[in-house]
């Protein structure tokens, strides 16, 4: 239960930094309203994980699955870089999230 809590908390933190996006677009109530919400509940699910997880690994997922969705995020929705040498860093991210969940 926990590892589907940490996942949970990357995806709210994904909704976060969609809030964040909003706000530089100056759409301010949704954008408030998603990195508020989003950051906040992350961070819940993310002190519910820490319970039985490992501070470092429970961490390190936790920005992983941010970083990554984040980064494709932008990619699908707002028209960000997707240059080879960028998906190359974003599959290394990938590794190590799962070398940190092997490792545990």
């Amino acid at each position: 239960m926990s590892w589907l809590a940490l996942l949970c908390a990357g995806a709210f933190e994904i909704v976060g930094v969609a809030g964040f996006e909003r706000l530089t677009r100056r759409i301010y109530a949704s954008g408030l309203l998603l990195g508020v919400g989003g950051f906040g509940l992350g961070l819940a699910c993310l002190h519910y994980a820490m319970h039985s997880i490992p501070m470092a690994v429970a961490y390190g997922v936790f920005t992983g699955v941010g970083a990554v969705g984040s980064t494709l995020l932008g990619i699908l929705f707002w028209g960000d870089s997707a240059r080879p040498a960028r998906l190359v860093c974003v599959l290394a991210i990938v590794v190590a999230v799962v070398g940190l969940k092997s490792s545990y």
